[in-house]
């Protein structure tokens, strides 16, 4: 955690299709910026990978820092063009710009992991003077995840969910689908490779961070500032296991359940049903075979400041 100069130049990449946009609580915050001092762009998206486009050709002469208003789909995109994506793996791009965040989604994972203010002037003081949290980043066949990538049981979920329900219901459209999965068992078995262990599991959960689905906890030592995942292996998958797996984590008990094994690693490769999907940070990044592993590159995220 470093302290740096006040951001005076901000670029505001805002998805208005968010889970929870709200055009006057965006003002709000430009508004707030503007009265501590700072000069603000916002610009908005109108389709997937405008995000990106946006935050690769940001100009680090001219921009103190890129935030993503919006959910943590919409983060993940600026993250991706900070990165520089397109360039070769293992080449780092030079003067990677920091990220703010205005949560705007309907999880919002990552605010949640930093603990981000939800008052408009607050927020607005955080991406100005927070401090900077150097963080690092996961990689699943070279896309790129923040937060936690998953497959079986989560990862069906987000594949099936409805964009119409999530829209107009938020996480009510997450509590329909794990609903309608819970009744769709699979008898799948993934092979997971770590550590020089083989290990077997019907899902799994790749933690870059402790919180996973908002604030629940399925990797309570994963942390953005370790270059080190903490994987949650689910043995069973029938219906009854993926019930038990639920309730356990609405009640924050899932480390301790019989069945799930905890293991820290900074690479793993995962085989199984070909075409098998994989979540990052609530959508579909790749699928089976995976291979997951700490990427090179480190991001600064805004956070608050801590005196």
């Amino acid at each position: 955690m470093k302290n740096h100069e006040p951001a005076k130049r901000i670029l505001i990449v805002c998805n208005p299709t968010a889970g929870r946009y709200q055009p006057a609580r965006l003002q709000a915050v430009t508004a707030a910026l503007e009265r501590l001092g700072a000069r603000v762009r916002v610009v908005h998206t109108t389709r997937r990978g405008d995000a990106e486009e946006l935050a690769r050709t940001a100009d680090p002469e001219g921009v103190d820092v890129v935030v993503a208003a919006g959910g943590d789909g919409t983060i993940g995109e600026v993250v991706t063009g900070l990165l520089g994506r397109g360039l070769p793996l293992g080449i780092i791009p030079l003067g990677i710009i920091p990220l703010g965040i205005i949560p705007l989604g309907t999880t919002n994972v990552l605010a949640a992991e930093l603990d981000l203010p939800s008052d408009p002037q607050a927020i607005a003081a955080c991406i100005v003077g927070g401090d900077r949290l150097r963080s690092h980043l996961g990689r699943a066949n070279g896309r790129i995840f923040i937060m936690m990538a998953g497959l079986g049981f989560d990862a069906r979920i987000v594949r099936d969910v409805s964009p119409f329900l999530k829209k107009f219901t938020g996480k009510g459209a997450y509590v329909w689908g794990t609903v309608c999965q819970l009744f769709q068992p699979n008898t799948t078995i993934f092979q997971v490779t770590m550590n020089g262990q083989i290990y077997r599991a019907a899902s799994v959960i790749i933690g870059n961070g402790h919180f996973y689905a908002g604030r629940y906890i399925c990797t309570p030592n994963a942390r953005l500032e370790n270059p080190v995942f903490q994987v949650c292996l689910f043995a069973r998958g029938s219906a009854w296991a993926n019930m038990v797996n639920v309730f356990a984590m609405l009640l924050g008990k899932v480390p301790v359940l019989s069945g799930v094994t905890l293991i820290e690693t900074d690479r793993l490769t995962i085989e199984g049903t070909g075409g098998e999907p994989v979540q990052g940070d609530g959508d579909i990044l790749t699928e089976l075979p995976l291979v997951v592993e700490i990427a090179e590159e480190t991001l600064d995220i805004i956070t608050v400041k801590h005196t």
